[in-house]
């Protein structure tokens, strides 16, 4: 079986607002992918980050095609993915801003494989090189090749949910 199986033809209207409220019951890690615009550190926080392959070890995540930042990305071939521990909600935040700098607060250091930015503070990163761009609706689902590998033994990831922050906590 596969989609056309179930296409009658007719294509129902999901609302949007509907769409968001149901998906937002789905709790998601909260990442910062960044790469460089030439000498230029750039970068965006991404909750649609995904473990696609461990043969060959591949990840993904999914950028809007109306990304300014996605678009400054690209030319690089490659991005790294911070995973964000849950004190780092300011971290994530200063990303979203439009006033100010918010590399001048953020230490970071280039990864070994492809020189993309590394924050050294999150709980992990993953250097990638680009593998395939496909399109996926409004979005791209951009798929890395992992090369790189990097992590802390201890600490809890920013979870998002119901369009708030929140931690991760291990039930006894």
């Amino acid at each position: 079986m596969n989609l056309n199986d179930f296409d009658t033809g007719e294509h129902p209207e999901i609302d949007g607002d509907l769409y968001r409220k149901v998906l937002g019951r789905f709790p998601t890690g909260v990442t910062l992918v960044t790469a460089m615009d030439g000498e230029e550190p750039v970068a965006m926080v991404i909750g649609s980050f995904v473990s696609v392959s461990m043969d060959p070890p591949l990840v993904g995540f999914l950028p809007g095609k109306a990304s300014y930042t996605w678009g400054r990305m690209a030319e690089a071939g490659a991005f790294c993915v911070n995973v964000l521990a849950s004190d780092q909600s300011d971290l994530s935040n200063n990303f979203f801003r439009k006033d100010g700098d918010p590399w001048e607060c953020t230490d970071w250091e280039p990864t070994t494989g492809t020189g993309s930015p590394a924050i050294p503070s999150c709980l992990a990163s993953i250097d990638c090189a680009v593998q395939e761009v496909v399109d996926a609706g409004d979005h791209w689902f951009v798929m890395g090749r992992v090369v790189g590998l990097s992590h802390v033994e201890e600490g809890s990831p920013l979870v998002f949910l119901g369009g708030r922050y929140g931690a991760y906590v291990e039930q006894a």
